[in-house]
């Protein structure tokens, strides 16, 4: 099962779909306007105008479908789910391309183009659905037959986890329950499918291919249930957890089937596959205007970098990103080399190390610009929670265990967090942040993201960066 291969093959047939559908419509046009259409030579040799539209109409349809969320998750996206995003794209297409024909087509009357708009939304519709049901069709019976299957994995063996096993084995779909991961030496559930232990728990995922996890743990606190997770998002799998009354009561916990007991997944984005696809686009619009704007000033930026003081211009710092995997973060260098000497330590506002350059870089957040190439990259978002050293998480663990929970989405330039809480100079302060930005990830929203850029957009023009 391979999910790259799968979004291809689906952007395959939404290509096709949208080359038929286009070519006949135009025929339709020419249908209605000229009756003489198959004698006419200038259809079977496509002008240029009509060639232009054939190529540019299949991009803009794909560029919609993507960012209604459809590729995002294909695989696990049910019938309905499928039907529903087919017809709001071909909905949005189809009335976005008529507003530019109604333009050029004025002396048309209104009815030709209520007729000629349904026609393109029901070709669109029709031939997407059903060149896209060739796909799904092909996913789901390879699930049916067992040929593809997601490997599960219980941590638990008491009678929490017989439980979910027991719905699981009859009512998932899509899952194969491989075995259980024991955390304690009580056992309710069969002693041969008793895989191994949590400090065994990395051999047993590579071992067996593992791509879920339930978290099914009788008497399970804060701690250990943070623990247990925080080891399991390096490997980029899906993590569920039987949710407790303050899951419950807070809705976090959804049902997916109505036959298996509720679950938390702290692995989906709370933001919709269509919002999470528009963020990912405006990040990249951003960041290449961003650089744009600043590219002109590069250059005095390195020439004052280089005379304030030595060392080279960039500093590259390994941080911890999406899914707990680290990555080299960008930024202009504001203090003097070797400022650390080996040893982490937190800047504060009035840092001796940075130099008098990095102190007005640092006012006015300038020292952050190359990170928009690590955004372009996807290693971070134009908006997210700053991303920390390996250093510092390990001693805010130890006292904020849930700040694993912020792996779920990319890291990025500013948040909440910075924005009420400034540079943080002590752990306390990171932990004060991590608050804000676990709330700002149970919220996100565009919405919220442009809040925060106007927020942040005020920090940089007043100079309140340090």
């Amino acid at each position: 099962m391979n999910k790259g291969r799968l979004r291809f093959e689906f952007v395959l047939c939404d290509m096709l779909a949208s080359l038929i559908v286009w070519v006949l419509f135009v025929a339709f046009r020419k249908l209605i306007n000229d009756i003489q259409i198959f004698e006419s030579i200038r259809f079977l040799i496509p002008n240029y105008s009509y060639l232009i539209s054939l190529i540019c109409f299949p991009f803009y349809c794909i560029s919609i479908h993507y960012l209604c969320g459809f590729y995002l998750n294909p695989i696990k996206k049910s019938r309905v789910a499928e039907i529903f995003s087919t017809f709001t794209s071909s909905a949005f297409i189809s009335i976005s391309i008529f507003s530019i024909r109604m333009i050029k087509d004025i002396s048309v009357s209104y009815q030709y183009f209520y007729i000629s708009l349904l026609v393109l939304f029901g070709l669109l519709f029709i031939f997407t659905l059903s060149f896209r049901s060739i796909v799904s069709s092909k996913i789901r019976n390879n699930f049916k037959t067992r040929k593809w299957t997601v490997n599960t994995i219980i941590i638990g063996t008491g009678k929490n986890a017989l439980k979910i096993a027991s719905e699981f084995e009859k009512y998932a779909r899509h899952n194969t329950l491989i075995g259980f991961i024991s955390n304690d030496k009580h056992t309710a559930v069969p002693p041969n499918k008793v895989l191994g232990n949590l400090f065994q728990l990395d051999s047993i995922i590579e071992k067996y291919d593992i791509k879920e996890t339930i978290i099914a743990l009788d008497d399970a606190d804060d701690y250990q249930l943070f623990k247990i997770i925080n080891s399991l998002y390096k490997f980029n799998i899906e993590i569920q957890f039987t949710p407790r009354l303050y899951e419950i009561l807070t809705g976090s916990a959804k049902i997916k089937n109505l036959d298996i007991s509720p679950l938390v997944n702290i692995t989906d984005s709370t933001m919709s596959d269509w919002e999470e696809s528009v963020k990912r686009l405006f990040d990249i619009i951003i960041s290449l205007l961003a650089l744009a704007l600043v590219a002109p000033f590069v250059l005095s930026f390195i020439f004052l970098i280089k005379l304030n003081s030595k060392g080279p211009v960039f500093y590259k710092q390994e941080r911890v990103g999406r899914f707990g995997r680290t990555f080299t973060m960008l930024k202009f260098r504001t203090m003097y080399t070797g400022a650390e000497k080996g040893v982490p330590r937190l800047s504060s506002p009035n840092d001796q190390r940075i130099t008098n350059v990095g102190r007005v870089l640092r006012k006015y957040r300038l020292d952050e610009i190359p990170q928009f190439w690590n955004v372009l990259k996807g290693q971070m978002s134009v908006v997210g929670p700053r991303p920390e050293r390996r250093y510092y998480i390990n001693r805010i663990i130890d006292q904020a265990p849930y700040y694993c929970l912020l792996y779920r989405i990319r890291p990025g330039l500013t948040s909440w967090g910075p924005i009420k809480i400034g540079y943080s100079d002590t752990v306390d302060k990171m932990i004060e942040r991590l608050n804000y930005d676990i709330i700002y990830m149970e919220n996100m929203s565009l919405l919220t993201d442009v809040k925060i850029l106007l927020y942040t957009l005020e920090i940089l023009f007043k100079g309140k960066g340090v």
